[in-house]
C-alpha cells in the first residue's frame, strides 16, 4: 500500500505530523505509550522468565544466555518468540495497544510475523553492532517493521538503541564477512558510507515504544549501568507482504497471523533487491551470539 494512501486513512493512535516523520526518516519514538497496567502484566510474565533461566546452563530453542550466565546471577540475553510461550504476550503482541501502531503505518491490513524479549543485562550486557533487520527475513516488499517496548527506564548508561536516520531509504549492506560466513553485521569498510555521526539514541521512559523500519541501519552499546534493559520487540508487516522461504523465523506457528483486516489477495513486489540468508540449521541462535562469534564459523552459505 502507496504511503499516500495509508495517510488518507484516518489513524487510531498517531498523529498525522509522527506517520509523516516514520515515512520520511524511517524511525519513531513514543514516550511512555503503554500503560502502566500493560507493563504490570508483563512484568509479571518477564520476571517469571528470568526465574525459569536460572535452571539452565546453556541455550536452547526458547532462553539465548551469555557466556557467564549461572543460577545465582542469571544473564538473559533474549527470550526468543514471547509471544509463542505465553498467553499475556500473546494478548499483547497480536490483539494488543501497539498493533494501533502497526495498522496506522502499514494500513488496514496487518500480519504479525514474530517476537523476540531482548535482555542487555546490567554490568555490560552485549552491545549489538551495526545492522538491518531484513536480511534475516527476506519479504516480497520492504513494509515490515518492528515496535519496541522499553519495560524499564532506558538512559544513555545502558546501550538504548541507535537509529541511522533515513537509512531505510539507502542502501541494502551484505550481512556477510569476508571468508563467506554469515555474521550478521555490516562490515567495517561499507560502514564508512553510513553517517554514524548522525545517529539518534532512542533513549526514554518505561512503557516507551520505538518503532523502525526493516531497511533501518540500527546498533546499540554495551549496557554498562546496574540496571538491565529489557526490550520487548515485535516484527508486523503489510499482509500483501510475503514472507519467502529460508527466513530466520521460518515454522513459527503464530507467524503470518493477520491481526488487523484481511489476508491479500494480491502480492506486493519491491523492484529493490535483498540479500539471501544463510541455512539457519548450521547453528544460527542469535545475533548476540552470532555477532560476538561464539561458534565462529556457523551459519556459513
Amino acid at each position: 500500500m502507496k504511503q499516500a494512501d495509508i495517510l488518507a486513512i484516518p489513524p487510531k493512535v498517531l498523529t498525522q505530523e509522527q506517520r509523516a516523520f516514520y515515512f520520511e526518516t524511517g524511525y519513531l519514538m513514543l514516550p511512555s505509550f503503554v500503560s502502566d497496567e500493560w507493563l504490570a502484566r508483563l512484568a509479571v510474565v518477564t520476571d517469571r522468565f528470568i526465574e525459569q533461566s536460572r535452571g539452565l546452563s546453556a541455550s536452547d530453542s526458547v532462553f539465548d544466555l551469555e557466556p557467564d550466565h549461572t543460577a545465582d546471577n542469571p544473564r538473559l540475553r533474549r527470550v526468543t518468540f514471547p509471544v509463542e510461550h505465553d498467553p499475556v504476550y500473546e494478548e499483547f503482541g497480536l490483539r494488543g495497544p501497539i498493533v494501533d501502531i502497526a495498522e496506522d503505518l502499514l494500513g488496514p491490513n496487518v500480519k504479525y510475523h514474530h517476537s523476540k524479549l531482548n535482555f542487555k543485562w546490567a554490568d555490560g550486557g552485549e552491545e549489538v553492532k551495526w545492522h538491518q533487520d531484513i536480511q534475516f527475513w527476506p519479504h516480497s516488499n520492504y513494509s515490515p517493521l518492528t515496535i519496541g517496548v522499553y519495560l524499564e527506564d532506558v538512559d544513555d548508561a545502558m546501550g538504548p538503541m541507535g537509529v541511522i536516520p533515513k537509512s531505510h531509504d539507502g542502501e541494502l549492506f551484505d550481512l556477510y564477512g569476508r571468508d563467506g560466513n554469515w555474521v550478521g553485521a555490516i562490515d567495517d569498510d561499507d560502514l564508512a558510507r553510513v553517517p554514524l555521526d548522525e545517529a539518534v539514541w532512542l533513549k526514554g521512559p518505561r512503557g516507551s515504544v520505538t518503532v523502525h523500519n526493516c531497511r533501518m541501519v540500527h546498533g546499540s552499546m554495551p549496557n554498562n549501568s546496574p540496571r538491565s534493559r529489557p526490550l520487548l520487540l515485535h516484527t508486523y508487516a503489510a499482509a500483501d507482504a510475503l514472507t519467502f522461504q529460508g527466513s530466520v523465523v521460518d515454522n513459527v506457528p503464530l507467524s503470518n497471523t493477520i491481526v488487523r483486516g484481511e489476508p491479500a489477495r494480491w502480492i506486493e513486489f519491491d523492484p529493490r533487491p535483498c540479500l539471501i540468508p544463510p541455512d539457519w540449521s548450521k547453528g544460527y541462535t542469535s545475533i548476540f551470539a552470532l555477532q560476538q562469534e561464539e561458534g565462529a564459523g556457523e551459519a556459513a552459505q
